[in-house]
């Protein structure tokens, strides 16, 4: 399932993506506003348009816990992209999945993503974390 929201992510593919979401699934993405619920085909148009040509993620370190119908996961997330405008970039956050199965199929029921910010004061977003 997770490959499968990677792939869907990667190529652009709304209603792929959206076939990866339980309805009702609880989003808390990097993008505003502070919760979002799922799947919402038209917020991953908007997102998707943000950037010219594919993306290039990828989750590491993935760790998977199951209990009967019920699985977490929570690993880092690697996004790499470029803008309308050209410019390339490359953003490292984390990511947890809350996942249930619907008559024998996966799907996400909830989904945080997260970047950590400094504590220094500034409490500037740590965009420049590799892993």
């Amino acid at each position: 399932m997770i490959d499968e929201y990677v792939a869907a992510r990667n190529t652009k593919d709304v209603d792929r993506l959206c076939a990866c979401y339980a309805q009702g699934t609880a989003l808390f993405d990097l993008a505003p506003p502070l919760r979002k619920t799922g799947p919402d085909a038209q917020m991953w148009e908007q997102w998707f348009s943000g950037f010219d040509g594919p993306l290039d993620c990828e989750i590491r370190d993935l760790t998977v816990e199951t209990a009967g119908d019920l699985a977490f996961c929570h690993g880092l997330s690697r996004l790499s992209a470029r803008t309308p405008e050209g410019e390339t970039f490359t953003l490292w956050f984390r990511v947890t999945f809350g996942l249930r199965r619907f008559d024998g199929d996966w799907l996400i029921v909830h989904e945080h993503q997260s970047t950590p910010f400094y504590m220094d004061g500034s409490f500037l977003a740590a965009t420049d974390l590799t892993e």
